[in-house]
């Protein structure tokens, strides 16, 4: 009898796009595909047109070496990470690529809901100048990721701290004002729990942004919010978007203030089916999460940064972009090689298989329908 060979693992069915949101952000994020590659810069400066002279500014910001403004201020980081997160996703859209699902954290949420057709992109835009205007007004707090479960936190919860986010079942974020988040993080240090700051100079997802979140539902009641085109999941649910829920204005007026079940939601995600996980945005701390997830262990599904963990601003942003379409290429999810083939390589041939995974039209997305706002809407 002749040795078996082991048979290769199957090719996960689907790709997912998982979108980071505040704590994502980095200095030098994304600047080197700005650079270096066109159809991406061409992406994110769409984004900041919309925004006017505001939008023109933090893009000269986010590209100088050193910024001006604080990475981590509201003003920053959530219109940036919305930009960055927003053009990735598209661009994955543009190649031909159908999502099997898209999910979001935090304002990773309103990128995902974008490309799915429940914003257009100006609506999007303004939604995000609005929140900034108003959490920019809000007390000042932070967050704090614990390693722990959410029920370890209970004795540490008070005043306005909450657990704000749930990314796995012993990695926590509590959320809250700045005075009584410290409390609670000399606590914990003293129970010997491991936990840092994350980058929030802002209570995201704790009562204290309350009052400043459900500032925008008067803009947002004014919005013709509609259905996903595309399967949206919710990391506030956590599970599938609803249309009734996608409808509803105060779903996303509240979102800044209500906690994020991010490891729920890619626990449902997940027990869909096998999936090629892709994070469509700065960092890897989705793609962290993911590869920790018994799922992804088991090898039937796998995940993908399309962005370096650490962000340099160079060449480097390109070469982890190419390892996402290899991986791509290898599955069958893009018929030809979207990328300029590396100097002195070969390009890529294209695949001669009929496409099985139907490439997003663009009447899937957000970009084919105009929206009700003609001007700038301004940061």
């Amino acid at each position: 009898m002749h040795p078996t060979t082991p048979s290769p693992a199957p090719a996960p069915r689907g790709v997912a796009l998982l979108f980071p949101g505040q704590g994502a952000q980095q200095p030098l994020m994304a600047v080197g595909l700005y650079h270096g590659h066109p159809p991406f810069r061409r992406l994110v400066d769409e984004v900041f047109e919309v925004w006017g002279a505001g939008g023109a500014a933090l893009r000269a910001d986010w590209l100088s070496g050193s910024p001006a403004a604080n990475p981590d201020g509201v003003s920053r980081a959530q219109p940036l990470l919305f930009a960055v997160d927003w053009a990735l996703g598209r661009m994955v859209l543009d190649w031909g690529v159908r999502p099997a699902a898209l999910l979001g954290h935090s304002v990773g949420e309103v990128a995902a809901a974008t490309l799915a057709g429940v914003f257009t992109l100006e609506e999007a835009a303004g939604l995000m100048a609005d929140r900034v205007a108003h959490i920019e007004s809000a007390p000042a707090g932070g967050m704090l990721a614990v390693q722990a479960t959410a029920a370890e936190m209970t004795p540490y919860l008070h005043d306005d701290v909450v657990v704000g986010a749930v990314n796995a079942p012993r990695q926590v974020v509590l959320a809250g004002s700045e005075a009584p988040l410290a409390v609670s993080e000399a606590r914990l240090r003293a129970a010997g729990f491991t936990c840092r700051r994350t980058r929030a100079l802002s209570p995201f997802h704790s009562p204290a942004l309350a009052p400043a979140a459900l500032a925008a539902l008067p803009a947002l009641s004014r919005l013709p919010l509609r259905a996903p085109r595309l399967p949206l999941h919710s990391a506030y649910t956590p599970g599938p978007l609803t249309p009734a829920q996608a409808a509803d204005p105060r779903f996303w007026a509240g979102q800044p203030a209500a906690p994020v079940l991010f490891g729920p939601a890619l626990d449902a995600l997940l027990g869909t089916g096998e999936l090629l996980l892709l994070e469509a945005g700065p960092g890897q701390g989705l793609t962290a999460l993911a590869k920790r997830h018994p799922a992804v262990g088991a090898g039937g599904s796998a995940a993908q940064g399309l962005l370096p963990a650490r962000a340099r601003g160079d060449a480097t942003d390109l070469r982890t972009l190419r390892t996402a379409v290899e991986r791509l290429l290898a599955g069958g999810w893009l018929a030809h090689d979207p990328l300029p083939a590396p100097a002195g390589t070969p390009r890529t041939r294209p695949s001669t298989q009929p496409e099985a995974h139907h490439p997003a039209s663009r009447q899937d997305c957000e970009r084919d329908r105009p929206g009700p706002v003609t001007g700038p809407r301004r940061l």
